[in-house]
């Protein structure tokens, strides 16, 4: 069975690839499909492992490739194709950041007991930097961007109906949808949630009752997992996006002016019956919590902190599930009789403490050197794009990113592969927001309509 998935894999990436590329150079539908796909595959992962210890509780646990990996070689098969139009972007905006965490995270590794743990890892990270040098090579007109956020729609939708199954056909009470935890989930839906709120809010040319529906999905998902922490972020970054919506004051944002007046009034009453209906449940899972899931949070936390204290690059990149436990030191403070696996203790529940215990608080601090970074620059499109199209993606993105980087101090889910992949789409579409500004503010690049688009043969797409 195991070579049978090999075989699969490799016929897909030997003649999958080559033959989607040569579909969607002729085919505009084929290459919207293969975009659709190079964003849905972080969704719904479709993976395998070359070498696999799923046993393990690391953040990785083996040499991962999958259908996202695929998607992304057709995708920049296509980027290079097109370098004479569009000149190939060699360093990206914040690429020296990351690149400065890579390098960290490499270093590490010489206190690495088992290596091999490491190299999942690192193999992860490079990953998750080809999507992005991928993504913002690709993301270069204002009509891609409506795209992501389409293509964002239709993710929702297959999301919601994953729910839907999980809670009322195989009635689990915290559903998880196709994530590998419920934390997961909401940590993704922030991006997709935002946007649709964003779009309703912000564009003329919206149907109010179709992204009207799109947000209460994204919502309803969020709502699902029960998770206490995402349940009060997801309304932070909604609550983002209604105050600077209101904020804004442009052409684009006086035509919908009424329409944001409209929908403050009525989400309130929408918001407050989902909330009743779900009462019981939110109820439940908010009295009935352990008193030592918080016990060994605080503890995962203070050895978190002893392992960055005594390892100047850490303990070993994606080695603090095997350096928590004996012989090591580290967790010897925490009882067994709390540790939800018995003689196993878990992962500090902080993605940023995760990060200082195993490469180190340097690592640490160009990590969140790298987030800042974006969300500086988003704030910064933000303000500059006066009358643009795109700039309620900017306004989602301000309020997703608060979700996330607040989440993240709660929750190590960023180092999930789904919301990794997510977090690095951002980040190019921030940076392309930047590039796509800047070449229409010193006339480089003209703004493209659908009639020049088709006349230079670039495979443009419409909106709905």
């Amino acid at each position: 069975m195991i070579e049978f998935k090999y075989l699969i894999f490799f016929a897909v990436l030997i003649v999958g690839v080559p033959l989607g590329y040569q579909l969607a150079i002729r085919y505009r539908l084929v290459e919207r499909l293969v975009f659709l796909l190079f964003i849905f595959f972080t969704c719904e992962m479709v993976d395998i492992n070359f070498y696999s210890m799923e046993n393990y509780r690391g953040t990785s646990k083996g040499f991962e490739f999958g259908m996202v990996d695929i998607t992304m070689y057709i995708v920049a098969a296509l980027v290079f194709k097109r370098t004479s139009q569009y000149p190939v972007c060699r360093i990206p905006p914040g690429s020296l950041f990351y690149l400065l965490y890579f390098v960290f995270s490499c270093i590490s590794l010489v206190h690495s007991d088992v290596l091999i743990y490491s190299g999942f890892e690192i193999l992860k990270m490079l990953r998750m930097y080809l999507y992005f040098w991928i993504a913002f090579n690709y993301i270069r007109e204002e009509e891609h961007f409506h795209s992501l956020v389409q293509f964002g729609a239709i993710i929702t939708v297959y999301i919601f109906f994953t729910v839907l199954k999980q809670k009322y056909i195989e009635n689990r009470f915290q559903s998880m949808g196709p994530f590998p935890h419920q934390n997961s989930l909401t940590m993704y839906m922030s991006l997709l949630g935002s946007l649709a709120l964003s779009r309703l809010l912000n564009v003329k040319s919206a149907n109010m009752t179709l992204w009207g529906l799109i947000f209460f999905m994204a919502a309803f998902c969020v709502l699902s997992t029960l998770s206490r922490a995402g349940l009060a972020l997801f309304a932070v970054n909604c609550s983002i996006v209604f105050i600077l919506s209101l904020l804004l004051r442009d052409q684009v944002q006086r035509e919908v002016r009424s329409r944001k007046w409209t929908i403050v009034l009525i989400m309130p009453l929408v918001v407050s019956a989902g909330l009743y209906k779900a009462s019981d449940s939110i109820v439940e899972r908010f009295t009935t919590a352990p008193p030592e899931s918080r016990i060994t949070r605080l503890l995962l936390a203070e050895a978190a902190i002893k392992m960055a204290n005594e390892n100047l690059f850490g303990i070993g990149l994606n080695n603090f599930a095997h350096k928590i436990n004996d012989p090591y030191p580290y967790g010897a403070h925490i009882p067994t009789t709390i540790s939800r696996d018995g003689d196993k203790r878990g992962l500090v529940e902080t993605s940023y403490l995760m990060i200082a215990a195993e490469a180190g608080w340097p690592s640490l601090l160009v990590f969140c050197s790298f987030l800042i970074y974006f969300y500086i620059k988003n704030i910064i499109n933000l303000l500059r794009l006066k009358n643009s199209g795109v700039r309620y993606i900017c306004v989602a993105l301000v309020g997703c990113l608060t979700q996330i980087y607040l989440q993240t101090t709660l929750e190590w889910v960023l180092k999930q592969t789904n919301n990794f992949y997510q977090l690095m789409l951002m980040f190019a579409m921030i940076g392309s927001i930047g590039r796509l500004q800047k070449t229409r503010l010193t006339g480089l690049i003209p703004a493209v309509t659908r009639t020049n688009a088709k006349s230079r043969g670039n495979h443009c797409v419409t909106t709905l």
